[in-house]
C-alpha cells in the first residue's frame, strides 16, 4: 500500500503560509512554489541509490558516493505543475522532463486530457509527478494511468496541498504510488476546491483568472 508523507519541515511550513496568503502576488507565488518544491525534493529523493567511486581530493585518494540505479524523470501536470519543475531541476539538473496536460471539466469535475509528451525510456526511470494541488484526485489518477500505459513502473506523486478526499482517491486507484505533501487540508467545498487551500494554483502562478 502506498505511503503518505507529510513534509512538515519548518521552512516549508513557513513558506506555505505566505503561499496561502491572498495578498501574495504572482511573482512571489512562483518563487515560493519553486522554493518549496526544491525543499520537498530532498525528502522525495531520499531513497535514491548510491554507489562507491574512487576520487582524488587535493589531499589524496578516497572512496566517496555517487548516484546510481534508476534515472530520474519529472512529470508536471499542466499547467500548474510547471511551477514546481525548476525547484526539482535545481537539485537534479540531469532529470528528464515529461508533460501531461489535463483540465478539469467544470460540470463533472472529471479530468480531460489534451497533451501528453514523455521521455521514451519512462520504464527505466523513477518518475515524480508534480501538481501543486491534490483536490478530487482525478487529474493525478489520470496522469499516473497515462504514465503506466506508457510503461512507467516506478512513480511518486508530489504536491503542496491535498484534501483527505484526494489522498484517499489516489491511494485507492494507485496503491503503488507514494504521496508526498506539505499539508493535508480540511476538506473540499461544493466546487471541489480545497479548504482552506490557496485558491487556483494555476491562476495565481500565471496571473490569470
Amino acid at each position: 500500500m502506498s505511503k503518505v508523507v507529510v513534509i512538515d519541515h519548518p521552512l516549508i511550513q513557513h513558506k506555505l503560509t505566505f503561499l496561502r496568503d491572498v495578498t501574495t502576488g504572482s511573482k512571489d507565488f512562483r518563487d515560493l512554489v519553486r522554493e518549496m518544491s526544491m525543499l520537498m525534493g530532498y525528502e522525495v529523493t531520499r531513497d535514491l541509490q548510491l554507489r562507491d567511486i574512487e576520487i582524488e581530493t587535493p589531499m589524496g585518494k578516497t572512496v566517496s558516493k555517487t548516484l546510481t540505479g534508476r534515472k530520474l524523470g519529472i512529470v508536471p501536470i499542466l499547467r500548474a505543475g510547471l511551477g514546481m519543475v525548476d525547484g526539482i531541476l535545481q537539485l537534479i539538473p540531469a532529470a528528464k522532463v515529461g508533460h501531461v496536460g489535463l483540465y478539469r471539466d467544470p460540470v463533472t469535475f472529471e479530468p480531460v486530457e489534451y497533451y501528453c509528451k514523455l521521455p521514451t525510456d519512462v520504464g527505466e526511470r523513477q518518475l515524480i509527478v508534480l501538481d501543486p494541488m491534490l483536490a478530487t484526485g482525478g487529474s493525478a489518477k489520470a496522469a499516473i494511468k497515462f504514465l503506466k500505459d506508457k510503461g512507467a513502473l516506478n512513480i511518486k506523486f508530489m504536491c503542496l496541498i491535498a484534501s483527505p478526499e484526494g489522498i484517499e482517491a489516489l491511494k485507492t486507484a494507485h496503491p503503488d504510488v507514494d504521496i508526498y505533501v506539505a499539508s493535508i487540508d480540511e476538506k473540499l467545498d461544493d466546487h471541489a476546491y480545497i479548504v482552506p487551500g490557496l485558491g487556483d494554483a494555476g491562476d495565481r502562478l500565471f496571473g490569470t483568472k
